[in-house]
């Protein structure tokens, strides 16, 4: 997706690092905070962007981070630029549990006794609470698959591709500290408050500091990357709708600079808040025409002839999340009546118009 022109560019440094695909520098920001890009292993994001938030107890460190030699030196080596070391880290909080962000704090918390924090609901994504109730990993995702009407031969290549990929700990470090929606996190002398912003996972959360005016928007909101919205299993309303209505509440933070967890700083959270709700409507209407077009066709059907990034046998890997988001869209026009689907299960089942 092109940069959003009516965007206000903050981090030019990120920006120029960014489209030449380098790691940016670390940056002292507005309200004393620091931004530490902490890499992730052969991924397109290539960092991630963590921030210090100094207090009177110490530093409150954000999104840590994925867990490998270079993210920790890369996070040890941002602490030091700012005149700090692990030990000085009193809290951890987590925007939301994945890998690239949460996959360092148990490191950090070892090294330092911080406590961890996040929401309610995304503790309950932790991988071994999912596997305690959902079992073994490649079994859900198998059922899915066939549900959403995938075919074998494709289920085993997508299997393939996920134990060749970078794996993230079976385990995950539980919190210590919950956040819900308005709290303030526990330091004196920072306002630092939790914005539960539900929707690219259910207890993903926003953290914004009002003295500075600044508004960590984690995965939530990002300056040119639309976010991924898949399906939950046993999510209580539709993931899609939940975000459509997070995007609500930060285009409210239209005058905070907005500091997301990849890419680069920026202002405009209004604008680009509208820019991703018509993108999403933009794909309603096209999943819409394509389900017209060919009858009652399964979700893997219809994700073969929307509109990706890269043609369809290109994507890879990356079918995984298309029919996901896929699934997620269908799961919210369901919800509007402007779709029939029953839910997906071991039987392939098709999406028909209402």
């Amino acid at each position: 997706m092109p940069v959003d022109p009516g965007l206000e560019v903050l981090g030019v440094e990120q920006q120029t690092a960014w489209l030449a695909r380098q790691r940016p520098p670390v940056e002292k920001l507005p309200g004393g905070l620091w931004s530490v890009p902490v890499p992730i292993p052969d991924n397109p994001l290539r960092y991630t962007l963590s921030y210090l938030v100094p207090a009177d107890e110490g530093l409150v460190v954000v999104d840590p981070g994925w867990d490998t030699s270079e993210g920790w030196t890369a996070l040890l080596d941002g602490l030091a630029t700012a005149g700090a070391s692990a030990a000085d880290v009193a809290g951890i909080v987590i925007t939301h549990v994945h890998p690239d962000h949460h996959g360092l704090s148990g490191r950090l918390r070892a090294e330092s006794g911080a406590w961890i924090g996040m929401h309610p609901a995304e503790r309950d994504t932790l991988p071994q609470r999912r596997r305690a109730e959902h079992g073994d990993p490649r079994t859900e995702i198998t059922t899915w698959l066939r549900g959403c009407g995938a075919p074998e031969a494709e289920i085993a290549d997508l299997l393939a591709a996920l134990d060749r990929a970078p794996r993230p700990a079976d385990e995950l470090p539980e919190p210590d500290v919950l956040l819900a929606d308005g709290d303030l996190v526990p330091v004196r002398g920072r306002r630092l408050r939790a914005v539960w912003t539900p929707g690219h996972t259910p207890g993903h959360l926003c953290l914004q500091e009002p003295d500075a005016r600044l508004l960590l928007t984690g995965d939530h909101v990002l300056p040119r990357i639309t976010p991924a919205i898949g399906s939950w299993p046993g999510a209580a309303e539709p993931p899609l709708g939940q975000f459509l209505r997070s995007l609500e509440r930060t285009a409210g933070f239209d005058d905070h600079d907005a500091l997301p967890a990849h890419e680069y700083r920026f202002r405009g959270l209004a604008r680009r808040s509208g820019s991703l709700r018509e993108h999403h409507e933009q794909r309603c209407e096209e999943i819409v025409a394509v389900v017209g077009e060919l009858g009652q066709p399964t979700p893997w059907a219809i994700a073969t002839r929307l509109t990706w990034s890269r043609p369809w046998p290109e994507i890879g890997f990356m079918r995984l999340g298309a029919v996901a988001e896929t699934v997620a869209h269908i799961e919210y026009l369901a919800g509007q009546g402007r779709l029939s689907w029953p839910g997906y299960g071991p039987v392939p089942t098709r999406v028909s118009a209402p």
